[in-house]
């Protein structure tokens, strides 16, 4: 089952952007995982606002290899710098379809 990693990032200090551009893409093909965004073009639609001046999402296979990169000792020091630089947020998603669970929730 696909997963889906979720990053918002508000930068609040550029330094560690470029590092972490270039050697955190490698260490998410390692695992399996392929970009399918990353995008500075966030427009707010409803609840909310956030700061987020960029929005990832990555596509895993599975939730193992999923964690796999998020706990990879390669990443270690670019999450940190990451957490340093920047108020961001990073969820992982499933692809399950709780349409279909609940009376009211037609499927599709």
């Amino acid at each position: 089952m696909a997963v889906f990693l979720i990053g918002a990032v508000e930068i609040t200090d550029e330094s560690w952007v470029s590092g972490y551009a270039v050697s955190v893409h490698d260490i998410v093909h390692k695992h399996g995982g392929k970009y399918l965004s990353r995008s500075g073009n966030v427009t707010h639609v409803d609840g909310e606002p956030s700061n987020a001046s960029l929005i990832a999402l990555v596509e895993f296979p599975d939730m193992d290899a999923a964690q796999g990169f998020v706990n990879d000792p390669d990443y270690e020091k670019f999450r940190e710098s990451r957490l340093e630089g920047s108020i961001s947020t990073v969820q992982l998603i499933d692809d399950t379809d709780v349409a279909g669970t609940i009376p009211y929730l037609k499927k599709g």
